[in-house]
């Protein structure tokens, strides 16, 4: 790649090998480039480090699509508006578990290509926003990702490293977890349904309750590796750059996040 080819993926490339140059940018507060069409002589921020997570650069723009791509999540109606501040620390442990694989040398299930398509064809079916937005269709579903800044590549890429993090995280800790029947239903008809708005076709339990299981045993799984992710952070080094995204616990981490 030469330096005339994209400065953001250029920065990207150099900041995952490079702590030392990392750290200076991030000191220095952002990465200045001069518009070429520009009249004006003034930089532009094109992008700054916010997080360094045992010296992997995590960038504004990072946060920025994660936000984004927060769309494809359920969110119950008192869950309230995504925050940067979230979406860091949702990237800061994906990072970390991603790390954690590569030192294990664990395999991870692959997902074929097959697999990401039926977990893309039932988020536009029983998405709640995707009902909302009737993404079962092709227009609709285009017209979806236009609205929210996505492309299909991106969605595809988002589910493909969600199902490769989860397998992982079930063959670490799911062995021997169940989840009762009258736990579904009770989410079922207790958190999912009211997602639905008046008039709406509600997808019938049995349509559901494979996902539904699915959340139920990662909350689980969730409880059960919190002090392992923990344990992460705290041995690793995780700084975080820009005082506007820290949480409460990173201030009580002396820097390190928490999620």
């Amino acid at each position: 790649m030469t330096t005339s080819g994209n400065p953001q993926l250029t920065f990207k490339t150099y900041a995952q090998g490079l702590r030392g140059l990392l750290m200076g940018l991030a000191f220095a507060g952002s990465v200045l480039v001069r518009a070429q069409t520009a009249p004006s002589s003034s930089p532009v921020v094109l992008d700054h480090v916010v997080a360094v997570v045992n010296s992997r650069a995590i960038l504004a723009s990072d946060v920025n699509e994660e936000i984004l791509l927060s769309v494809l999540e359920p969110r119950g109606a008192d869950s309230g508006a995504e925050t940067p501040q979230g979406a860091l620390q949702r990237i800061i442990s994906r990072t970390l578990i991603r790390q954690q694989i590569r030192d294990e040398d664990a395999r991870t299930i692959v997902p074929t290509k097959e697999e990401v398509q039926a977990r893309l064809a039932e988020l536009r079916k029983l998405l709640p926003v995707c009902v909302r937005e009737n993404c079962s269709t092709d227009a609709g579903w285009r017209t979806f990702l236009e609205n929210h800044g996505l492309t299909q590549a991106r969605v595809e890429s988002y589910l493909r490293g969600r199902i490769e993090i989860l397998s992982f995280i079930e063959q670490r800790f799911k062995q021997g977890l169940s989840i009762p029947q009258q736990d579904v239903e009770a989410y079922y008809h207790n958190t999912l349904v009211p997602q639905y708005q008046t008039g709406q076709t509600v997808p019938q339990l049995d349509e559901v309750a494979p996902r539904i299981e699915e959340i139920l045993l990662q909350r689980q799984v969730n409880a059960m590796f919190s002090s392992w992710l923990d344990s992460l952070r705290k041995q690793g080094d995780v700084e975080v750059l820009d005082p506007a995204l820290e949480s409460p616990e990173d201030s009580s981490l002396g820097g390190a996040a928490s999620q």
